[in-house]
């Protein structure tokens, strides 16, 4: 008889299912021989107070599944059916003749065939013990099935709790990183507009006759920074385009105070 059970959503975690499941098996008293690990199904002995079986793990979609079926060794078969007839079946056998529902003939023949088919009216120390390590062992898999999916599952949700917080995270990044473009870009403008007004004043003040070179030499490398400052801001690169500002803003700045002079 086999026994099905599945380790809800966690086939992402094969590996790390089958090698808890295992562990816990072994902790509750399991000896598993003839492991065969493979990625995606599992094949194992395994023998339990007496009871031996073949498991099974594989993944079906979004679970794992266990099948177990359990080997039952008939020691009443090797009694013999006269052993059979004596010991369980002896009291159908004696009812159904005292009763007079039924031929003798017929009863023995049912016990007889009862006997022989599986055991059915064997031996209680041979079938009985066997079906009750069974159940026994089918509720041991179930709650260590059970176990190792609630450690998985807990496994699982914390990792979607990282993932969640990195993609959190990662907003919060591109927010920043937008209001900081956005700031440096007004930061630029403000810059490029005091920048014209300087080059202005330089063109009114040469043709008034003034000396303007030096202050003309700093709105030429003033505007070269604004614009290498300008290009950093497409690329992402803040750092550079503060640097790039200050200095063009030390250019600008500069060259006012030289006109001031020359005037």
């Amino acid at each position: 008889m086999a026994f099905i059970y599945y380790g809800q959503g966690v086939s992402s975690l094969y590996d790390d299912f089958v090698e808890r499941l295992m562990s816990q098996l072994a902790l509750r008293g399991t000896e598993i021989t003839h492991q065969n690990i493979g990625d995606a199904s599992s094949r194992m002995d395994v023998r339990h107070t007496g009871e031996e079986g073949h498991m099974e793990i594989t993944v079906d979609r979004e679970n794992v599944r266990v099948s177990y079926t359990v080997d039952r060794e008939r020691k009443e078969v090797k009694k013999g059916i006269a052993g059979a007839i004596a010991g369980a079946g002896l009291g159908g056998l004696l009812g159904g003749i005292v009763r007079g529902d039924r031929d003798v003939s017929d009863v023995i023949g049912g016990a007889l065939g009862g006997a022989a088919a599986g055991g059915a009216y064997g031996a209680y120390d041979g079938y009985e013990s066997s079906r009750e390590d069974r159940t026994a062992f089918a509720e041991v898999l179930a709650q260590a099935v059970k176990d190792v999916e609630d450690e998985l599952q807990s496994i699982i949700e914390g990792q979607e709790e990282a993932r969640e917080a990195l993609r959190e995270r990662g907003r919060q990044k591109r927010e920043e990183d937008a209001a900081r473009t956005e700031e440096l870009r007004e930061l630029l403008e403000e810059l490029y507009g005091d920048l014209l007004a300087v080059q202005e004043e330089v063109e009114i003040a040469a043709a008034e006759g003034l000396d303007v070179k030096k202050s003309r030499t700093r709105t030429d490398r003033a505007e070269t920074l604004y614009l290498e400052a300008e290009a950093a801001l497409d690329d992402g690169n803040h750092a550079i385009v503060k640097a790039k500002a200050k200095a063009a803003r030390a250019m600008v700045d500069g060259a006012r105070e030289l006109l001031d002079a020359a005037e």
